[in-house]
């Protein structure tokens, strides 16, 4: 596997791997003209695009990321992993090459939000403003939901938005330091 910048030449092939991986989680990407779009925003100035590409140069990942905080807090936005290379560290190694960048660049903190649209956590269809804290601490993943990634890959879960994808629907907010 190889990570490199995403390129003009790799866009549509991009696109296909986020729409076909999240066509069925998310309402975001409900087509491919809407996931070419994304893909076609993550090369202007400023942000971060890259692609794992397997032993033949075929994209099997993608890794978007945008600044905020003038620099010091990254967005991950988006990561996506082929169906078929998924638990094989693709994602790791994405994550890993991203912090590096970021941190190159003077970041200290690298994020990322994590919708809950299908009911795959404890945090969905119940009413988080009762205690979020304690709905958080007691975090469950219900149906393989991909917090668990972030929180493997180092992450730490730093809040929730309740009812950000319509009532019942959080996104889960991780975060890490990438400070050396």
């Amino acid at each position: 596997m190889n990570i490199v910048n995403l390129t003009a030449d790799r866009v549509d092939e991009t696109a296909a791997l986020l729409h076909k991986a999240f066509k069925d989680r998310t309402t975001t990407w409900p087509d491919l003209p809407s996931a070419r779009l994304t893909v076609l925003e993550s090369l202007d100035g400023g942000k971060i695009s890259r692609v794992a590409l397997d032993e033949s140069g075929k994209v099997i990942g993608w890794i978007g990321a945008v600044s905020m905080y003038d620099g010091h807090v990254w967005e991950i936005h988006p990561i996506v992993v082929a169906k078929a290379h998924r638990r094989a560290g693709v994602g790791s190694a994405l994550i890993r090459d991203l912090e590096n960048l970021v941190r190159e660049n003077g970041a200290l903190t690298l994020w990322a939000g994590s919708d809950d649209e299908n009911h795959e956590t404890s945090l969905s269809s119940v009413d988080l403003y009762a205690d979020l804290p304690a709905a958080i601490r007691s975090i469950q993943n219900l149906k393989d939901h991909p917090y668990e990634f972030f929180l493997k890959a180092g992450f730490r879960i730093v809040g929730v938005m309740p009812d950000a994808n319509g009532p019942g629907k959080p996104d889960i907010f991780l975060a890490k330091r990438v400070e050396r």
